[in-house]
């Protein structure tokens, strides 16, 4: 008798092969596949007619490491699907280091990640100093599969204290970040991330500790990489959104070679407007591939849609003259956006030269209430600032300076990005490119501007049911076995006898992303962007069912992925998509 029989759905099994009638049984945690019916004897049916199968999605860049302690759910990922997550990417992790770095490192994550400093100060208790002690802390105890590579800016941290920002490694301190990588890997870290990107900083605006590293201490830990099996490197660099140099293109080729790991790069926009610019970037893969290396982008599915918010004053706070006023305690930034002179000077600042790329934000007219907080603004949410400002008879800025106070500093304004037909049609050609993955939804991070969560229906319900630019077959394919098989996964990524049985149930007519919201749920009373999914029927984790009906079940049956017992070795040059 079955543990559970998802009954007469298409199963669409993550190959790229012709989707089929099919039932899919589990037993044990495993799948049990035949060709037709498998009967009606289970603990647990499932009626899926009318529905597809698939495996769960693989999302290979997230952020989810602390978030796991106080929601082992992965909120709001398996909405969307997914029931295997990395994080530990970008050079930030929260392993191995102790007590004495978390107030740096909350700091760090805080900033360049945006996630509520009151949350990571709240919902850690930093009770572990090893990789290995940190992932028993969470073994049992989540929702979702995870694998969490080795942070670049933690392990010089650990390794080099307060000189970690602002001086090279001695010889003696990179050998100290080399033994601490190989003894995380030993105990099941997925591998190395390191980020050179010119946008990140710590708590203190200082670049982060891995953009101090030179050249030599980055082949060194990707050489450390080499000997531990089932690893990988991941990273971003400045020239990630636009543009590398030279030097760039060198250095990922030099870092895969070190390791004999592919290199996954984050993150690759898509864009029909600069279609040179695609071509470019992903030049880089040819470019390592002629020296033997591998190296992969990670592609979002979707337009990169951010939310602008005077509260937090993320990206606001670029503008000439707005940061020391953003920064000012709520009540006296309220007082001071209510200011007709202080608000002549911030706008002022904002049309200036100065403000450089940031002044198509000034534009304040084509921005959008996305989402108010009060009685008193709940008829603008969903309108244009200029609108409002016509109706209110005022101008654009005071119109949506008047609106954020009322809403107490809250209100969410969404700046408009255009999309065209051309714009899917490219992206499509970009997800089945072989030098890139789907991926890059950086879902645990960067709370306060947008929900990277939605990247796997967006892609359904958009790429492919609205715009048809790939099939259903070819879209699960790149949402399940391409990265799986990336990152050497076992028996995860397809719907095969024997595998693993991490399972979504959708609906094609209905998948896709819902609206995203404003939610205080975070420890410490703090607020993130949330958004739930449409058409998501049942999400299964090992045989288990984490999502039924778009609400989680409370069940947490996932498994934290050690490499070398979860992963297989995937080598630089290797074909690996077979």
């Amino acid at each position: 008798m079955l543990d559970v029989l998802i009954r007469g759905g298409t199963v669409v099994d993550g190959t790229g092969g012709p989707r089929r009638r099919e039932d899919v049984g589990i037993q044990d945690g495993r799948l049990v596949m035949g060709a037709g019916s498998l009967g009606d004897r289970a603990d647990t049916v499932i009626e899926a007619d009318g529905l597809m199968v698939a495996p769960g999605f693989v999302d290979l860049h997230t952020h989810y490491d602390a978030q796991l302690f106080w929601d082992p759910t992965a909120s709001p990922s398996p909405l969307h699907g997914v029931t295997t997550v990395f994080a530990g990417n970008c050079g930030f992790s929260l392993a191995p280091c102790g007590p004495r770095d978390a107030e740096y490192l909350t700091a760090m994550l805080a900033r360049v990640e945006g996630m509520p400093l009151t949350a990571l100060e709240s919902g850690l208790d930093w009770g572990w100093r090893t990789f290995g002690e940190w992932l028993d802390r969470l073994e049992g105890r989540v929702g979702v599969n995870a694998g969490f590579l080795a942070g670049h800016s933690t392990l010089r941290r650990a390794a080099m204290g307060e000189r970690a920002v602002g001086e090279p490694a001695s010889v003696d301190e990179v050998a100290s970040m080399v033994q601490s990588l190989r003894m995380a890997m030993s105990e099941g870290a997925m591998g190395f991330s390191t980020s050179q990107a010119h946008t990140h900083h710590d708590g203190a605006g200082q670049p982060v500790p891995s953009r101090w590293a030179e050249p030599s201490e980055l082949e060194a830990l990707a050489a450390a990489v080499r000997d531990a099996p089932g690893t990988t490197v991941e990273l971003v660099l400045s020239g990630s959104l636009n543009g590398f140099s030279p030097e760039e293109v060198d250095l990922m080729a030099s870092l895969s070679r070190a390791a004999d790991r592919p290199v996954n790069w984050n993150v690759l926009g898509v864009s029909a407007a600069d279609p040179g610019s695609t071509e470019r970037q992903l030049a880089a893969s040819d470019a390592a591939a002629e020296r033997g290396a591998t190296v992969v982008a990670l592609t979002l599915p979707h337009t990169m849609r951010i939310r602008l918010s005077f509260e937090t004053g993320v990206i606001l706070d670029g503008l000439p003259g707005w940061r020391e006023i953003l920064a000012l305690p709520p009540a006296k930034r309220l007082s001071a956006l209510a200011d007709p002179e202080v608000r002549r000077r911030m706008d002022a600042g904002a049309q200036s030269e100065e403000a450089g790329i940031l002044r198509h934000l000034a534009v304040w007219r084509r921005l959008r209430f996305e989402e108010t907080f009060t009685p008193e603004t709940a008829p603008y949410e969903g309108r244009s600032v200029g609108d409002v400002a016509s109706e209110r008879g005022q101008s654009p800025f005071d119109a949506m300076l008047d609106v954020v106070v009322a809403d107490g500093l809250r209100t969410g304004l969404r700046p408009p990005i255009p999309e065209s037909e051309d714009d899917w049609t490219a992206r499509g050609r970009t997800w089945v490119d072989p030098r890139a993955v789907v991926g890059g939804s950086d879902a645990g991070a960067h709370l306060d501007t947008m929900c990277g969560a939605v990247y796997s229906t967006s892609l359904l319900g958009e790429g492919v049911r609205r715009h048809g630019v790939i099939s259903w077959e070819e879209a699960v394919r790149q949402l399940t076995d391409v990265p799986a098989r990336l990152y050497g996964l076992r028996e995860r990524g397809r719907l095969a006898r024997g595998w693993w049985a991490d399972v979504v149930v959708f609906d094609p007519d209905a998948v896709g992303p819902g609206p995203e919201r404003t939610r205080d749920d975070l420890p410490g009373g703090a607020s993130r962007l949330y958004a739930e999914s449409t058409g998501v029927e049942h999400v299964l984790v090992n045989g288990v069912e984490v999502v039924r009906r778009g609400a989680f079940t409370g069940e947490l049956p996932g498994r934290i992925l050690r490499s070398g017992r979860d992963t297989e070795t995937v080598r630089a040059g290797q074909e690996w998509l077979t």
